[in-house]
């Protein structure tokens, strides 16, 4: 008896675990079933523009709530996820844990022209000592296709920030196209309409004002709000996605910087190329001293500080371009010329055919047969600046200067008042600040 017993016992043992492990595969498949249906919820509840950016971003609230004392707009969804991304930490971390002591952070400041983009990364990828430093990428808002190509740079550190107040970004309300927007040559008063015409009788157009936001943002964001280059005194260096930059930049940059005290003690910065993005340089046995250029420029905490001074001229000027904005009316409210030091030759190329906001793809003929034909010699690749070459100056060099109007796009109160609020994000709460570091 006692032998049928243990036989019936070894019996039901098995089927008590089958039974059990039935009611568990069935709890798991219950819950995956459930965590399945949120996740399609959550990407049907999703602006098609916030695609890709599902990621744990926790940690960030604090500088959202700055914004909201700063009155600057009300942000979306979509806004909001992009302005937490800005905080997290720079990718590559496990390749290159340590940055150069004397390294130059590199910002990289692109809009929505992938074909351009890849160019530019091939060309860091060649540049001399380029893995010794920071890359930060922002973005103009968000587009799939160009931060999948950033995504895959390995070759340093990288950092991307994206400009959360982006038109781009909006859709339907300010800084993007409002309903009740002004278009064009409105007249407010007659179609009671929202907006400021600019000297020229013209209202906003979104894309255009992101160019001069974007920017200003960036700057701001760059110099006194992230972690990693707010106590950064040293020169930081902005080049565009448009930008070739030759294998030899980074090092000529490192001697530009290095001599521009004793050679050109009253240079504001340093460039990569000269004024006149048509030229290759004059090819002489001396370094060069002329009005700054927008192509690879560099400069430090000490020249930001004299820029974000002029905050309300930069603000106030009737010009979407940033750039034509600093020549016509900021650099000269310094009181003296503002200088750059370059060399003889070029590091950095301006190329390509398309505006900025045209929003090229792969079909797009952007670039002729989809590649660049820029010509890299020997003396392209080595640092080619000599410590011995005396400086030649360029006095009265044609350009934009003060008194030019500007070319307007740029009346909208709106616009006005929210490129101040740009340049008050960081500095009316570093309290906050300080607990985010």
């Amino acid at each position: 008896m006692l032998s049928v017993v243990s036989s019936m016992a070894n019996y039901k043992k098995p089927r008590l675990k089958d039974a059990a492990l039935k009611r568990f595969l069935s709890v798991v498949l219950v819950t995956l079933f459930g965590v399945s249906l949120l996740i399609v919820s959550l990407r049907t509840n999703t602006t098609p523009a916030s695609d890709g950016l599902d990621q744990d971003l926790s940690g960030s609230d604090d500088i959202l709530s700055i914004n909201e004392k700063v009155n600057l707009p009300k942000q979306n969804d979509v806004s909001i996820q992009l302005e937490k991304r800005n905080w997290l930490p720079p990718r590559n971390l496990d390749l290159y844990p340590k940055l150069a002591k004397d390294h130059i952070t590199i910002v990289l400041y692109v809009h929505n022209r992938p074909q351009y983009l890849e160019v530019v990364v091939k060309s860091l990828s060649k540049v001399v000592g380029i893995s010794e430093t920071l890359l930060i990428v922002s973005h103009d808002g968000y587009f799939e296709e160009m931060n999948k190509i950033v995504e895959g740079i390995k070759f340093c550190q990288v950092k991307q920030i994206f400009a959360p107040y982006s038109p781009h970004v909006f859709i339907d309300s300010f800084p993007g196209v409002s309903s009740n927007d002004c278009k064009e040559k409105d007249d407010a008063g007659e179609k009671h309409c929202n907006g400021n015409p600019d000297q020229y009788g013209n209202h906003r157009s979104p894309k255009i004002v992101s160019l001069k936001h974007h920017w200003w943002w960036m700057m701001n964001t760059v110099w006194d709000g992230l972690k990693e280059t707010r106590r950064h005194d040293g020169h930081i260096l902005f080049i565009e996605e448009d930008h070739f930059i030759f294998p030899n930049a980074y090092r000529n940059l490192q001697h530009l910087i290095s001599l521009k005290p004793n050679k050109c003690p009253d240079c504001y910065a340093a460039n990569l190329a000269p004024c006149d993005v048509s030229s290759r340089g004059e090819g002489w046995n001396s370094l060069i001293a002329e009005r700054m250029g927008n192509v690879g420029y560099a400069f430090n905490r000490t020249v930001w500080r004299k820029i974000h001074r002029k905050a309300k001229e930069f603000c106030f000027f009737d010009d979407y371009n940033w750039d034509i904005t600093m020549w016509a009316t900021v650099y000269p409210s310094f009181g003296s010329p503002v200088y750059t030091l370059r060399g003889p030759r070029t590091s950095a190329v301006h190329f390509g055919k398309c505006g900025l906001h045209q929003g090229q793809g792969q079909s797009a003929a952007c670039i002729d047969n989809g590649s660049v034909n820029i010509q890299v010699d020997d003396i392209d690749k080595v640092a080619n600046i000599r410590s011995e070459w005396d400086v030649r100056v360029y006095d009265n060099q044609p350009g934009y200067k003060a008194g030019f109007k500007g070319w307007g796009g740029w009346g909208d109160d709106r616009d006005r008042q929210m490129c101040l609020n740009f340049a008050q994000m960081y500095h009316s709460f570093n309290t906050s600040l300080a607990v985010m570091s």
